[in-house]
């Protein structure tokens, strides 16, 4: 689903260019549960926007579920996203001025979707939100706006989910649930899951360990080798 090779990422700052990827190597198979982890300012968040698109990397090559990204205009990355990644931001994203059902359909009517009304009914009410589908986000928790940011991001059935610290905002016990969802969704639907997490509970839910250091993969680590070093 993923293969990264030699990925390098500079941006230009106020004082000149940093280094924030350097030399970055993997592969993810589909249907494998990753957990992205690392010290603040590692360049998990970057990497995951690599994956994403949503940053090109400067030197390097990504290929998403065998197409390689650099062979892809703004607009081939925007409608690739469209149709492969779902994506759940830490702060949500949803739009404002739009109820939980109108946010969850969008996506799905810009793909053209006729059914687009129906499948993001369908999307909320599976994550316990069919009671809250006329209500804007300003009138929505935390939990509940997570959960319309998941549904948005599954409704589409994308082959690979992106979540960067999508706990990270909400309470310990909603945090979980919010997991527990992430989890479920991707085990049923065989979707692919790289999550960015300080969490210890989520990583112990992952079926494989990145660890992500100044830029650079130091540690590659599936669940039965973290049992055995124990």
């Amino acid at each position: 689903m993923i293969r990264m090779d030699d990925v390098h990422l500079t941006l230009e700052g106020a004082a000149g260019a940093v280094n924030i990827l350097r030399g970055v190597d993997f592969e993810v198979g589909a249907g494998e549960t990753v957990g992205l982890i690392g010290p603040s300012g590692s360049g998990k968040t970057s990497l995951l926007m690599t994956i994403a698109g949503l940053e090109r990397p400067s030197r390097g090559k990504i290929s998403i579920a065998g197409t390689d990204l650099a062979s892809l205009n703004e607009d081939g990355l925007a409608l690739f996203r469209r149709k492969t990644i779902g994506i759940v931001f830490q702060s949500f994203h949803l739009i404002p001025t739009m109820t939980a059902l109108e946010n969850v359909a969008v996506p799905l009517e810009l793909a053209e979707i006729r059914d687009a009304t129906a499948r993001a009914r369908e999307g909320l009410e599976a994550v316990g939100l069919g009671h809250r589908l006329g209500h804007y986000p300003g009138e929505l928790s935390g939990g509940e706006e997570q959960r319309v940011a998941i549904a948005r991001a599954f409704v589409g059935e994308p082959k690979l989910l992106l979540a960067d610290e999508p706990t990270g905002n909400l309470d310990r016990a909603t945090g979980d649930s919010v997991m527990a969802l992430l989890f479920d969704f991707a085990a049923k639907r065989g979707t692919t899951l790289v999550l960015v997490t300080h969490e210890p509970a989520l990583t112990e839910r992952c079926g494989r360990l990145l660890c992500l250091e100044d830029g650079k993969i130091v540690d590659d680590r599936t669940a039965v080798s973290r049992r055995i070093a124990r």
